[in-house]
């Protein structure tokens, strides 16, 4: 796949006409809560298309949903946008009719604030849940983002930052690619560390999106490109290659109530338009593909006090729910991933977290094995329901990389299903447990 595309600098200022800055207006107050010790952090960020784009967008399903995604799911629904403004610091979350407002004055202020036409502007919010949004902060940040537009590299690193919150480092990622006989550039950005098993839709209506059809803090994603593509087309697109990618991560096993992937194509590629059963769609879709992938894999593996990375490969089911419902079963167990953090190669946490799930799983036909990340040569623990002759050494030194692979299969049909997944370590509780007596570690 690396061969097909070619991966450059600049992130979501690579296509072309794409501006971004991001700014520092103290949206969470320095000195409150975690994360605010990170001192005058960039928190506020704009992705500007020097010319209106078409926009597609996947969202949360959290049935407790936050301002800015209600914002945006309406206004995405218009096929075109050219404006995102987002924000860490504050989630604008459970804050009623209040939140509501200023995700509404948030984007029109931005379209004020950049001469844009009404409807022109996207949001997206991460942060702490039931706090109301200092919207004079807001603003001015908006304001002086507005000022600070730039196509470097450093201005898309600025953005980036912007969007953090526990995260330990910026996640970007730009391609480049030839579509119809055109350079296409795809770009983007993206955040999350903790509160991560993103599950989205188009509308933020369950269910969620799962690869190949049926069920499929915070992550926010960002996408730029200069492809010509109608809307129609964008979403179709956008849905799979979420479906596939960040739909299929966890950290922690909680969805976020803020859960967003926005994607802006200007069109300025000036590619000819392409439909679904063009070879053009699969080029597209394999790129698109690609570019969520990596930045999913990039959540992963800063999650917060994450010391190693599986991949959770289960075949075999009799439906592609049963995979997905018994990959999530492992990904999410507590004990599998503390097992995973001690170097236990610990078959039976595994197998019964199989069976608690809601998958057909008959114990005499489970295998379970480990491969190197990305390797074909499995060392199997278990066959058929029974332990093998591998030896604990073996098994142990299998698990022992910062990167492997779980294989699972059913035995059961042709169904499967992929979770990108990490350990939970002390680090993981020692961030999240707060501390009554130091009221400072608490609040998010």
């Amino acid at each position: 796949m690396k061969k097909m595309f070619k991966e450059i600098s600049g992130s979501i200022v690579a296509p072309k006409g794409f501006l971004a800055s991001g700014v520092f207006c103290d949206i969470k107050k320095i000195g409150t809560g975690k994360g605010s010790n990170k001192g005058p952090k960039r928190d506020l960020a704009l992705i500007v298309s020097g010319t209106p784009a078409t926009v597609a967008g996947m969202f949360t399903t959290n049935q407790v949903c936050a301002a800015p995604v209600k914002v945006c799911v309406e206004r995405a629904k218009k096929g075109t946008a050219q404006v995102v403004v987002a924000n860490s610091g504050n989630a604008n979350a459970c804050t009623g009719k209040q939140g509501l407002a200023d995700a509404r004055e948030m984007v029109s202020f931005t379209e004020r604030a950049l001469n844009f036409p009404k409807g022109s502007a996207l949001v997206g919010s991460t942060g702490r849940i039931g706090v109301t949004m200092p919207m004079d902060n807001v603003r001015a940040g908006i304001i002086e983002a507005a000022v600070e537009l730039g196509s470097t590299i450093e201005h898309a690193a600025h953005a980036a930052e912007a969007i953090m919150t526990s995260d330990s480092r910026p996640k970007q990622i730009a391609i480049e690619f030839k579509l119809g006989g055109e350079k296409i550039r795809i770009g983007g950005i993206c955040k999350g560390a903790g509160m991560i098993q993103p599950g989205m839709s188009p509308t933020g209506a369950r269910p969620a999106t799962l690869a190949h059809g049926g069920l499929h803090a915070t992550m926010l994603c960002f996408i730029t490109m200069d492809v010509a593509i109608d809307a129609k087309i964008l979403q179709t697109t956008l849905k799979e290659a979420v479906a596939n990618s960040f739909n299929r991560i966890t950290v922690d096993g909680d969805m976020s109530t803020n859960d967003t992937v926005l994607v802006l194509a200007n069109g300025l590629a000036e590619n000819k338009k392409f439909g679904v059963r063009s070879s053009e769609f699969g080029v597209f879709q394999a790129g698109l593909n690609y570019v969520c992938l990596e930045l999913a894999k990039k959540i992963v593996r800063d999650g917060e006090g994450v010391h190693r990375i599986v991949t959770v490969r289960v075949n075999g089911a009799k439906t592609i729910q049963d995979a997905d419902a018994a990959a999530r079963a492992v990904a999410n167990s507590a004990l599998v991933k503390t097992s995973w953090h001690g170097g236990d190669p610990n078959w039976g946490r595994i197998i019964d977290a199989m069976g608690y799930s809601s998958a057909k799983v008959v114990e005499e036909k489970v295998d379970i094995g480990y491969s190197a990340s990305g390797g074909k040569k499995i060392l199997w623990s278990l066959k058929r329901g029974q332990p093998t002759k591998a030896t604990f050494k073996e098994l142990c030194n299998a698990v022992a990389p910062k990167e492997f692979d779980l294989h699972i299969n059913l035995n059961l049909g042709k169904a499967g299903a992929v979770m990108y997944a990490c350990d939970l370590t002390e680090e993981y509780v020692d961030f999240n447990k707060g501390d009554v007596g130091n009221p400072t570690t608490l609040g998010g």
